[in-house]
């Protein structure tokens, strides 16, 4: 089994309902007082509303180059799911610990900060700074003004391990994410007269079906790399709807998308390609018919990929601290590719659990997993003193 401090830690996080829309303040303030009594020099980054707040600490010479983990204090909503145990409450069955967020991240988290002691117990030569952040479920938003306050004033840093669940293999790269809203404005009016009207749903069902076609495309002729297990890009719509009546065409419809593509292909220029389709093809459509219908694109989220070499750095250390040779990369986003972007600190993931079991009802990370960050973080410490 796991260490007492890291199942007690984990049974303290879970406790708090940190789903995105709420604040993490209370868990923040555990750390905080926790980091205090051990010394830990720390600081918040707090969001504009001042209910949420990001964490950064540094344990050992800060004037030195070290080692960041990061993780995500956040997690996804238990809304509409069949749990068979408290969701906040952690239960141990069979080797696997239940409740939400112990897979997605707070294993991970609760980890560190369980051996937090053993850092400070030890005379670092490099430092070990812990990073956890807000909001990373809806968009990567809490890292980035960590990053730019990090990035603002020359931190550096040798590497970062985000620890989202990889079950201890190091992950070298993911695909970017770019999620849209698409904002399709037609004319309204009774359905009998529906050749001269404009028909914001059969608009946006154009739309679509221009983005399956980009998937399908990809799907047959994308760029492959076969070590993600979606080897090329994809693209899809997860939301479509308007109209209010069979008998009134319809003026307005929404339309969410996405493009996940992979760190070498061009996001961008996927996505500008169903913009110049939906404006040049579909809009003047409904203009003849209606001049004052529009096709509005307002970007959701943008998170991007993580591509670190095989050989670099902090690759072979990941693999020598995880006691494996072996590496991979992953569809899903992380923030990996922020500390990249915008603190150029050379990023891998990997952390406890597997992904197949976040976001689900009854979320568990098994005991054996958070014995392995143990280790894991364990040679970390090693490496550092």
């Amino acid at each position: 089994m796991p260490a007492a401090e890291t199942l007690d830690w984990l049974a303290r996080l879970v406790s708090f309902d940190t789903t995105s829309r709420n604040s993490n303040l209370a868990l923040i303030a555990e750390m905080e007082v926790f980091l205090a009594a051990h010394g830990v020099p720390f600081e918040r980054v707090e969001d504009e509303t001042l209910g949420k707040a990001s964490l950064f600490a540094t344990i050992g010479p800060a004037e030195e180059k070290g080692i960041v983990l990061s993780g995500h204090t956040d997690t996804v909503p238990v809304d509409g799911q069949a749990w068979t145990s408290d969701p906040f409450t952690l239960t141990a069955r069979d080797g696997r610990l239940y409740a939400r967020g112990t897979c997605d991240m707070k294993g991970f988290v609760a980890t560190c900060l369980a051996m937090v002691p053993r850092m400070t117990a030890r005379a670092l030569k490099k430092p070990i700074h812990l990073a956890f952040s807000y909001d990373e479920e809806i968009g990567c938003l809490g890292v980035r003004p960590l990053l730019r306050r990090l990035a603002a004033r020359g931190f550096r840093a040798e590497g970062c391990i985000v620890g989202e669940p990889t079950s201890m293999q190091v992950v070298i790269a993911h695909k970017s994410k770019y999620s849209l809203r698409t904002h399709v404005h037609g004319r309204c009016g009774h359905s009998s007269r529906a050749p001269e009207l404009a028909n914001a749903v059969e608009a946006g069902a154009q739309v679509a079906v221009k983005v399956h076609q980009l998937a399908a495309r990809l799907s047959a002729e994308g760029r492959r790399d076969n070590l993600f297990d979606i080897p090329h890009s994809t693209a899809q719509v997860g939301v479509f709807h308007g109209g209010t009546a069979l008998n009134i065409v319809p003026e307005l419809a929404v339309l969410e998308w996405e493009v996940r593509a992979l760190p070498d292909d061009d996001a961008d220029a996927m996505v500008a390609e169903i913009k110049r389709y939906a404006c040049e093809e579909i809009l003047p459509q409904l203009q003849a018919k209606a001049p004052e219908a529009d096709i509005r694109f307002e970007q959701t989220s943008s998170i991007p990929g993580l591509s670190t070499a095989e050989d670099a750095p902090i690759t072979t250390l990941a693999k020598a601290w995880a006691g494996r040779n072996d590496h991979a990369k992953v569809a899903y986003g992380t923030e990996g590719g922020l500390f990249v972007d915008i603190a150029q600190i050379p990023t891998i993931v990997c952390g406890p659990g597997s992904i197949a079991q976040a976001h689900q009802a009854d979320e568990y990370v098994e005991a054996s997993q958070l014995e392995a960050c143990e280790a894991f973080l364990e040679r970390v410490i090693d490496y550092c003193a």
